[in-house]
């Protein structure tokens, strides 16, 4: 995952993606799309230093090796150097204070439904107990191999399902370890296979054989999957053809009623799509999860700076206004621990989620979807105005209209933080609410409650 923060290209668009899905998929999917709010954890070796997720390894993404990364320039700007260096990083790779449980809490302690966690990213290093490479945490070359909760992947999914989380296995097709992807004693020069996969189908062939092992393990050994989220958008026909099809029933053959996500590639298996750093302008047809960092980095970096906690409130209400999932991205450090600063987002996030999180969770858009500072969200009979809070005087004013929608008559306006009714008329374009002075100035947002 993770070209770099703000690289948008080549993402799926609606018209991309089947709408043509079976009954029990389309059941799925509005389950899914229930859960509204998640985290994406990107973790490996590559937390020892301050680079960028695998993306360094690729001669032709200049951007990924910077001269402000210590771990570039003190190999003096040789990718060569770079790469022999960063393969190696499983020799030192032991996380002692890796706990999955504070993990999992720390998702649940921010109203979090679901976590994601990378099993193996682009550069191939397995965070599972694979039997298809050494390349792997739990190989003896890894220090951290004979710890009793070596097999990452494994542990993070029991922690999250004991706390009620959903599980969504990111798993990237590519991969830039293995010899049948990027054959040895060829050039490597962009993202692609470094050989022609028409003229050598044998090697092809057997690169593919291993992306399926893969999968067969995690989905096989690391009990319910309920979303496998593909990364790795190249691999696709007709030069990457990693027989999709085949992957796919057999992933569901283990796990009925998985839901997959083969990321920018579109058709049948791209079950909902993944804007990466970005929120679509508007509401769209099909399931959608906006996958956002909440510092600048996917991956961990000592000085990171994170978002304040009521940006990430507002980009929530803006993904639901508009009917998608907000997955937000963390990166915890080399020995396994969530930054502080970020634990403290996910706890200010989640003070206001206990308040207010009913106009999220299982939400759907409601038209006119924002207006100004304000978005709306529906639950059934129930409508919900999310009130952004931007800091000036008029979001605390004593009273405040909502354009473009207005309650039932009879309808009481709640203010869902603590659940007593405001004053309210209708107005020429909505209604209009008296606050009471009961839009306390430190809330992220305020939200009214009321049936329309």
């Amino acid at each position: 995952m993770a070209r770099k923060t703000g690289d948008i290209i080549n993402h799926s668009t609606e018209d991309d993606v089947s709408v043509d899905k079976p009954e029990w998929l389309r059941k799925r999917l509005d389950w899914f799309m229930d859960l509204r709010f998640g985290m994406i954890i990107h973790w490996g070796p590559y937390s020892q230093w301050d680079c960028f997720e695998s993306w360094g390894l690729v001669p032709a993404d200049n951007w990924a090796r910077k001269d402000e990364f210590r771990c570039w320039t003190e190999r003096g700007k040789d990718i060569d150097r770079f790469s022999r260096d960063y393969r190696a990083l499983n020799t030192t790779f032991n996380p002692l204070r890796f706990d999955p449980d504070a993990w999992a809490d720390a998702a649940v302690s921010a109203g979090m439904k679901y976590i994601a966690f990378t099993t193996k990213h682009h550069d191939g290093f397995c965070m599972f107990d694979t039997r298809t490479t050494d390349y792997r945490i739990t190989h003896p070359s890894c220090p951290f191999h004979s710890h009793p909760r070596s097999n990452i992947a494994k542990e993070v999914f029991d922690s999250a399902r004991k706390r009620g989380l959903a599980v969504s296995c990111y798993f990237s097709k590519s991969d830039w370890h293995c010899p049948w992807y990027w054959v040895p004693g060829l050039p490597v020069i962009d993202r692609n296979p470094n050989y022609d996969t028409a003229r050598h189908p044998e090697i092809w062939d057997k690169f593919v054989r291993f992306v399926h092992a893969q999968v067969r393990e995690l989905m096989t050994g690391y009990g319910p999957i309920d979303v496998l989220w593909l990364d790795g958008g190249q691999v696709r026909p007709p030069d990457q053809d990693i027989r999709m099809p085949e992957l796919a029933a057999m992933a569901r053959t283990n796990q009925p009623g998985l839901i997959i996500a083969d990321r920018t590639v579109g058709g049948d298996y791209e079950d909902f799509i993944t804007p990466e750093q970005i929120i679509p302008e508007k509401p769209i047809r099909v399931p959608w999860e906006s996958c956002i960092t909440l510092g600048n980095y996917w991956k961990f970096f000592p000085d990171d700076q994170y978002k304040p906690a009521t940006s990430i409130i507002h980009m929530l209400a803006e993904t639901c206004c508009k009917g998608g999932n907000l997955l937000l991205g963390i990166g915890p450090d080399a020995e396994g621990a969530i930054p502080p600063a970020a634990v403290e987002r996910l706890v200010e996030i989640g003070r206001w989620m206990k308040l207010n999180g009913e106009a999220i969770y299982a939400s759907r858009p409601l038209a006119p979807f924002s207006a100004g500072n304000i978005r709306f969200t529906s639950k059934g009979k129930d409508a919900y105005a999310i009130v952004l809070n931007t800091g000036d005087s008029s979001a605390t004013a004593r009273n405040i209209e909502i354009t473009g929608i207005c309650p039932t008559d009879g309808s009481e306006v709640l203010l869902l933080a603590d659940k007593k009714p405001l004053v309210w008329k209708k107005t020429a374009n909505g209604f209009a609410v008296q606050t009471e002075g009961r839009f306390l100035r430190d809330h992220p947002a305020w939200v009214l409650k009321f049936h329309s």
